[in-house]
């Protein structure tokens, strides 16, 4: 079985027919479709291979670059963002990933550019004139061989302190396919379990392990080697002929640009769909 993270990819294996308690719908706008996948019960889920809940995929030519981030495939995501988020209550930012590393540096980078404002109070927004802002904390747990530490034993501490009414985790993804590289972003209220797609997974950030909605927002940078063969392996036990292949990830050539402008879209988005008092281009100008 061809390894990913992507609900969308996991449905197109199950071809025409869909198991009872999967819905799919689909949109397009201006460079960018959308396709909303909810699963709802265990069975669908176990059918699936994707744990229960909403899987929000945007496909798009590429990533914007900086002249162009206030187009479609950014009201697409806002959208998406805003239809898992809590209309109220703070929010915890979480960038997954190891940042020395290319192909994984998506989560760090995005948190960088997420605008903190838990430590803003009413008199300071009001002495800069600033329009009320829901509060906002960001962290990047970096990964275990770093720290020592599990992200999601970090993220559940920060948890524990903060009390945020909802927590974004943002991160790589693994796809199945090439042509999904550099041009998905999922977004999704199931959580997310770091490394699953790559064979290293990590303890899960969900609502069960964090007690609170967690929303994963993920691109795919790496695709599993036996994959491109085009035959679908056993990948935990390949014939001979593509064990030289086994354990290899692919990443594009240009990643270092993808992870730059897919870095500031997904930050411009969550902070957009945050901080609904502020324009993005605003919120651009912060970044």
């Amino acid at each position: 079985m061809r390894r990913t993270d992507l609900a969308l990819e996991c449905r197109a294996r199950l071809g025409e027919t869909l198991p009872n308690g999967v819905t799919v719908e689909e949109t397009a706008g201006d460079g960018v479709s959308v396709t909303k996948i909810e699963v709802r019960t265990k069975v669908a889920a176990e059918a699936l291979g994707k744990p229960i809940g909403v899987y929000y995929t945007a496909s798009m030519e590429s990533f914007p670059d900086s002249d162009a981030l206030t187009d479609d495939r950014l009201s697409a995501l806002v959208q998406a963002l805003g239809a898992l988020l809590p209309p109220a209550g703070g929010v915890l930012v979480a960038g997954l990933g190891n940042r020395a590393v290319t192909p994984d540096a998506i989560g760090p980078k995005c948190a960088e550019m997420v605008l903190a404002t838990r430590h803003i109070d009413k008199a300071t927004m009001y002495a800069l004139s600033l329009p009320r802002l829901r509060e906002v904390s960001v962290i990047s747990p970096g990964v275990t061989g770093q720290t020592g530490m599990e992200a999601a034993e970090t993220v559940a501490a920060v948890c524990e302190r903060i009390k945020p009414a909802c927590v974004i985790v943002v991160d790589a993804l693994a796809a199945a396919g090439a042509e999904r590289l550099a041009k998905t972003v999922q977004i999704s209220s199931a959580g997310i379990e770091p490394g699953s797609g790559v064979g290293n997974a990590r303890k899960a950030l969900n609502s069960e392990t964090l007690g609170v909605p967690v929303i994963s927002v993920g691109v795919p940078t790496v695709v599993d080697a036996l994959s491109l063969t085009g035959e679908a392996y056993d990948t935990a036990k390949p014939p001979p002929e593509a064990r030289a292949l086994q354990g290899m990830m692919v990443t594009p050539r240009d990643i270092d640009t993808v992870i730059d402008g897919a870095s500031r879209l997904l930050a411009l988005a969550i902070n957009c769909a945050l901080q609904k008092n502020m324009t993005p281009a605003a919120l651009l100008g912060l970044m």
